[in-house]
């Protein structure tokens, strides 16, 4: 077999089409908005945007969400299309599997784990931050950071990570909800994103009356500035890379906040547990992408105006939990409203948790029933018809990640996941509209091939953004997915089989 077979559109909708032994459609275009709302609003937003301001785009982080978004915007166009097709769980890997084959469409499965169980566990590691934040700082440092992580006290006590517990914990009961429906998870997120909706409007319409226009000048960190070192001397933001400062800056700082965007690809990997996908799935992508994007762009102008973007470089000041910093040192009279940010960012964190460890037992679902993993992770709970036992190998991979591995280091993974997705989907688009130009189209994405090629190149251009050690780590795990692929998958393969 050749390793670039192509699965055909009608076997995946015949798939699709099995209704009693497959997922359950329960979800509206009302419930795939409120889920991309639940991804896309969370870790990208109150700790991915002073990250990316401390580290590379300075008060232009706003610029950075607008690059990013419009690599999201091109691709999302591309998404839908392909989920209104193709309306069965997979997201990229699924269309992949139609447009460029097995080989492709693996590589792209093994790059969606690092999208979204790394993502899981860069999101439970910052809800483990935030909840530190409520509590005072009761949890001793050791017990809620990786062993990978230590830093130096004002008093010169040298403090280690052991293990991240808290972000164990939020992970296992968000894996026992999805086991038990997706319908009951649905409506537990659509709670949780009202309320934290309503909290970031609360912080930029309050937030506005404390901007100072210092803080925005220079707009971009200048060629030159020094690097920031910790209290024991040692380097924690080095501002000499051409993706630093600057416009690099810019661009560095929009691949570290692309994290934010991954919701509307969520969105697709339910497209085979919604009602209407031809027309719920373009409306729950875009319509998600649009609300968020402009909630973004509010958000990082005003928390960049009320705190200097220098106080985020330093996790003991602002950078672990920059809302809550910025709430208590510069907008007086307000203390208050830090309290209800954290609790509130503790339940959006949640949501995003939730969609992240959905999307990714989707995505093995459908590889299961591929053959290009073992079937155990396509087995549907007997009542509940969901992938349960997915979900609990999930945790185990995920917990993993958030007990052990700093969370900068998950979130940068994530963004590569994330962009390499985009790229193929876009690619893919172009594609099918080569081959099959007379199959169905109940959502044409505009102006193809122009917007499918801007997507992939300016996706492109931000995996080129992202920092030196984590493309090699990248490159490495797909390395590893490679031998996975020859070793068992290919051989396996049910296409093949058949």
């Amino acid at each position: 077999m050749s390793l670039f077979a192509k699965k055909s559109l009608d076997q995946m909708l015949a798939h699709a089409a099995d209704g009693e032994k497959g997922l359950k459609r329960t979800l509206g275009a009302g419930n795939l908005i409120a889920l991309g709302i639940g991804a896309i609003i969370g870790a990208g937003l109150f700790v991915r945007t002073a990250a990316a301001a401390g580290q590379a785009a300075g008060p232009a982080v706003t610029l950075s969400f607008i690059v990013a978004a419009i690599g999201c915007a091109f691709a999302g166009l591309c998404y839908a299309e392909f989920a209104s097709m193709i309306p069965i769980a997979g997201s990229a890997y699924a269309y992949s599997y139609v447009t460029m084959g097995e080989l492709v469409d693996w590589i792209i499965g093994w790059a969606l784990i690092m999208e979204y169980a790394l993502g899981a566990a860069t999101v439970s590691i910052a809800w483990s931050e935030y909840l530190n934040k409520l509590l005072g700082g009761a949890i001793p440092y050791e017990w809620s950071h990786s062993p990978f992580e230590s830093f130096t006290d004002s008093a010169g006590v040298l403090h280690s990570g052991i293990m991240n517990a808290p972000a164990l914990i939020i992970l296992l009961a968000l894996t026992l909800l999805l086991i038990k429906g997706t319908q009951e998870s649905a409506l537990v997120n659509a709670v949780i994103v009202f309320i934290k909706v309503a909290i970031v409007l609360l912080f930029i319409a309050i937030g506005w009356q404390f901007i100072n226009p210092a803080n925005h000048t220079p707009y971009m960190i200048p060629e030159g500035t020094p690097p920031v070192l910790d209290n024991a001397g040692k380097v924690i933001a080095d501002y000499s890379g051409w993706n630093k400062h600057g416009w690099g800056g810019v661009l560095g700082g929009a691949a570290i906040v692309f994290f934010a965007f991954i919701g509307f690809d969520a969105v697709s990997t339910a497209a085979q547990e919604a009602k209407n996908p031809k027309r719920d799935m373009p409306i729950g992508i875009l319509g998600s992408l649009v609300v968020c994007t402009i909630l973004y762009i509010l958000f990082g102008h005003v928390l960049t105006g009320v705190a200097p973007w220098q106080d985020f470089v330093d996790p003991e000041k602002g950078r672990e939990a920059s809302v809550a910093y910025a709430i208590s040192n510069f907008m007086p009279g307000y203390e208050w409203l830090s309290q209800a940010v954290t609790l509130a960012i503790l339940a959006g964190f949640s949501s995003v948790i939730l969609v992240m460890l959905m999307g990714q037992s989707r995505i093995f679902y459908t590889m299961s029933n591929d053959g290009l993993i073992p079937k155990v992770f396509g087995e549907l709970h007997p009542k509940y018809q969901t992938p349960y036992k997915a979900n609990w190998l999930l945790f185990l991979f995920v917990g993993a990640f958030a007990a052990f591995v700093p969370g900068h280091v998950a979130g940068d993974l994530t963004s590569f996941g994330t962009l390499f997705a985009f790229v193929l989907v876009s690619i893919g688009v172009w594609i099918l509209r080569v081959k099959s130009p007379n199959l169905e189209r109940p959502f044409k994405a505009p102006l193809v091939p122009v917007v499918s090629t801007l997507g992939a190149l300016i996706c492109l251009a931000m995996i080129v953004g992202l920092d030196a050690q984590t493309l090699k780590v990248a490159f490495g795990w797909m390395a590893v997915g490679l031998v996975v692929y020859f070793a068992y998958s290919r051989h396996h393969s049910k296409l093949k089989n058949t």
